[in-house]
């Protein structure tokens, strides 16, 4: 599984990205920057999803700040 994902909006409250497996960028990413709270936008938080949040975390932890992209494969 390749699941990829690219920053398209970084707000005051939330940031979101777009992602999906092998760069088909078809589902959106929504987190919550007070809470950490994580949703799919239509509504499946899936493996898929729940990978790729992991990998924006973690990458968030290092640097402080919410990467532009982020890539989880197994």
């Amino acid at each position: 599984m390749m699941v990829t994902a690219r920053k398209l909006v970084d707000g005051p409250g939330e940031v979101r990205y777009e992602f999906g497996f092998d760069r088909d960028f078809n589902r959106v990413l929504v987190i919550d920057k007070e809470t950490w709270e994580v949703r799919a936008e239509d509504g499946n938080f899936d493996a898929a999803a729940g990978a790729i949040s992991s990998k924006i975390k973690k990458a968030w932890r290092e640097s402080g700040d919410f990467p532009p992209g982020a890539l989880f494969a197994s």
